[in-house]
């Protein structure tokens, strides 16, 4: 596994300047997937680890699964990166929480994204 950001001082990110935690980005291969997985609060602070990282992959990788079930905020910035990387690459998400999921539905983002209630959904 790696870390998208390649240290250990990665920002921590806020919501309505409340912290909550680092938003970090981990990548790891399984069953001929890139796996991408997003924790913590995603908003134009905090993207640009996860926004490289799905950029990078998703020019070396066919299908590309992103697990969001560690997805604590996201805003529009988040969603932006979901929809240009699909245009990519084979992009399916993964485990959504609560808040993303009513995020791509009030969006009409579900619509366009494959979205699976799994990972392991994601990797078959």
């Amino acid at each position: 596994m790696s870390r998208a950001d390649g240290n250990d001082k990665t920002p921590f990110a806020s919501v309505n300047g409340f912290a909550t935690g680092p938003a970090t980005v981990v990548q790891y291969e399984r069953n001929g997937a890139w796996v991408v997985v997003a924790h913590g609060a995603f908003d134009m602070n905090s993207i640009s680890p996860l926004a490289e990282a799905m950029e990078i992959v998703a020019q070396q990788h066919p299908r590309v699964v992103v697990d969001t079930s560690g997805v604590s905020f996201a805003d529009s910035t988040f969603l932006n990166i979901l929809l240009h990387i699909r245009r990519l690459t084979e992009l399916r998400v993964a485990a959504p929480t609560r808040q993303l999921l009513r995020i791509l539905e009030m969006t009409g983002a579900d619509t366009v994204l494959d979205v699976r209630a799994t990972v392991e959904d994601a990797l078959a």
